[in-house]
């Protein structure tokens, strides 16, 4: 194993497990799904609500559950539940309106700075960071 990537053990989905903060309070961890057709990190309303996050409007997008609005917001994300864990500083999220949907890790920031490698048959995601 190369001692700077992250191999993230899964079974249906690619999901990693996520915690999210914002000025002092956190969420336990979530598993989010990897999800290479999405832009941008989504959250639920609930989420945000729980977080008590700022949120600025930002549009409304077609998904493959319909059209939800979205709000922009910023918070701290770490990636992964170990002692090697990969953390994010003020990173801009955005959050749907509906609540039935997952935690969404989209390209951005997580396929710009890493390459990403399924390992099917070892049930096994892999993340290599970019150098």
């Amino acid at each position: 194993m190369n001692p700077s990537e992250f191999i993230f053990e899964y079974n249906d989905y690619p999901l990693i497990p996520i915690k999210f903060f914002y000025d002092g309070k956190e969420t336990p961890y979530i598993d989010a799904l990897l999800d290479s057709g999405g832009d941008f990190i989504v959250i639920p309303h609930a989420i945000a609500r729980y977080l008590k996050l700022k949120l600025e409007k930002a549009g409304c997008v077609d998904t493959a559950g319909g059209t939800t609005s979205l709000f922009r917001a910023i918070v701290n994300m770490d990636l992964g539940a170990s002692k090697n864990k990969i953390s994010y500083t003020d990173l801009e999220i955005h959050v749907s309106t509906r609540n039935d949907i997952p935690v969404l890790l989209g390209r951005c920031p997580i396929f710009e700075d890493y390459e990403i490698v399924f390992k099917k048959h070892k049930n096994q995601l892999i993340l290599n960071p970019i150098k």
